[in-house]
């Protein structure tokens, strides 16, 4: 399993794509708010150039009433007190121009060429203002009033207005781009700095996907260091999240590798039994078909048929585990572990009477479970038999059934020498053997490292749970089953408690 992560980061990419994006966004707002002031600014120049052009152009129908004879006079562009620049036009019924002139500095008013007078057509005679460009004197704002006949337009430039509004413009442009430089500056050692931990991630990524995973080598994989894994950030949460991520791979590999030695370590033992049994019998047959007369075809046969049974238990254990393994369900019926457990104490009795057996129930109802009889009296016997065979002769074992609100419980203890405290963790695990450490009585049958490792199979198939515990002199086994929901209610048998031995 090979994490795909680029061999190069992607930092710097991000980095340029958001100063790009904030350098775009600070433009955008530079360029909203310089248009806002610009605007806001031409109308208030624009609203105080309409209020002077309103009071040059009623001075000027005044001056032009003083001599209402004359349609075309406009001797009042003599008077004192016009802005220089100023042109006025006396207009007809039509609002045709009849003259027109404009006023100038330290000289008398000059008459408008036709091109200027042109420019100036069609100014509605209703008191509004337009704004017109005059060949030879620039942009204009002008309007026409009407005065008891008088017609009168005036114009006032707009020089001014439009220097100022230049001007404003050049110094926001200026300002704007002396603020977007710095920003940017800050924002990109910002944006570096902010980044930096994310590059370290991604580094970190880059060398966990050069690692031989696929070989199993999972020891030292590099982490995020702590200081970026800070959950408050972004890159805080990426780097605690990649941290996990590496463990729970560490842990799915070394799983693998423990599955893998498991399957190797079964294989191995699981041909070391097949082995034994298989050579008896090959050896006993071959003396058979020799006709040696050292050796008693009866004994031969009986040895050969112990060594086939051997055989088929240690297959059918196999079996059963790889049965269980795939979850394929057992058969379910109503059991009563006080009788399973009476019987399979009995059966054990019977096989190894050196030792002192006894039976305990410690009921105030039926212990009914649900499941597969035959299954939970090999759990049992299993046991039984771990606690015959690793115990010398005369120990007593006693098994007991007792009861919780939720659970059945059953459990074997022996006075024997016990689980030695490093077998202990392991006693559960298939072919695992106590031969060394637990002394046997004399003439016990070996075991094939099988029977702990079934019962504890069936006991979780049943959803229960078995335990061991041990230390010199006691040695105990609990298997907890889940109760049968029937159990509720039952009368007490008077059987149900008491104490048997054997």
């Amino acid at each position: 399993m090979t994490a795909r992560i680029p061999a190069r980061p992607r930092g710097r990419t991000l980095r340029a794509r958001l100063l790009v994006l904030i350098t775009a966004v600070l433009v955008a707002v530079c360029a909203v708010m310089a248009l806002t002031t610009v605007f806001a600014q031409r109308a208030y120049l624009l609203g105080n150039l309409d209020d002077q052009l309103n009071d040059a152009a009623e001075h000027s129908v005044g001056g032009a009433a003083l001599r209402p004879a004359d349609p075309d006079d406009l001797t009042f562009l003599n008077e004192r007190g016009h802005p220089a620049g100023m042109l006025a036009a006396r207009l007809d019924t039509d609002g045709r121009i009849l003259d027109a002139a404009v006023v100038s500095r330290d000289a008398a008013p000059r008459a408008l060429t036709s091109a200027q007078r042109t420019s100036l057509a069609g100014v509605a005679v209703d008191g509004s203002a337009y704004t017109r460009t005059v060949p030879g004197l620039g942009t204009y704002r002008v309007t026409a009033l009407n005065a008891s006949g008088i017609r009168v337009l005036t114009g006032l430039p707009m020089d001014d207005v439009l220097d100022t509004i230049g001007g404003l413009v050049e110094v926001e442009a200026a300002v704007a781009a002396v603020g977007l430089t710095l920003a940017g500056c800050v924002c990109a050692v910002v944006i570096r700095r902010q980044l930096r931990p994310l590059g370290r991630v991604a580094a970190t990524a880059v060398e966990v996907s050069r690692a031989p995973l696929g070989r199993g080598e999972v020891t030292g994989l590099t982490r995020v260091p702590e200081q970026d894994t800070d959950p408050g950030t972004e890159a805080g949460q990426v780097g605690a999240a990649l941290n996990r991520m590496i463990d729970h791979v560490e842990a799915s590999l070394a799983e693998r590798r423990r599955s893998e030695e498991r399957t190797r370590r079964f294989l191995a033992d699981a041909s070391h039994e097949l082995r034994t049994p298989l050579a008896s019998i090959a050896g006993y047959a071959e003396l058979m078909n020799r006709g040696a007369g050292r050796i008693e075809p009866v004994l031969a046969w009986r040895r050969v048929s112990a060594e086939s049974a051997r055989m088929t238990g240690l297959v059918e254990d196999l079996l059963l585990l790889a049965r269980l393994d795939e979850g394929r369900p057992l058969h379910s019926a109503e059991v009563d572990l006080a009788r399973l457990v009476a019987e399979a104490v009995w059966d054990a009795r019977a096989a190894g009477g050196e030792h002192v057996w006894q039976l305990e129930l410690r009921l105030d109802a039926p212990a009914l479970v649900v499941g597969d009889e035959a299954r939970l009296h090999q759990v049992v016997a299993n046991v039984l038999i771990n606690a015959r065979v690793h115990t010398p002769v005369g120990t007593a074992v006693v098994a007991s059934v007792e009861s919780t609100d939720t659970h059945h419980v059953i459990r074997v203890r022996d006075n024997g020498p016990g689980i030695p405290p490093g077998l202990l963790p392991a006693v559960f695990e298939r072919f695992t053997r106590a031969d060394t450490s637990r002394a046997r009585s004399s003439g016990a049958e070996g075991g094939s490292g099988l029977g702990l490792a079934v019962a504890a199979a069936i006991t979780t198939a049943h959803d229960g749970r078995i335990d061991a515990t041990s230390a010199p002199g006691r040695t105990e086994f609990t298997i907890r089953l889940p109760a049968a929901p029937e159990t509720a209610g039952l009368p007490t048998p008077l059987a149900c408690r008491g104490t048997a031995s054997a």
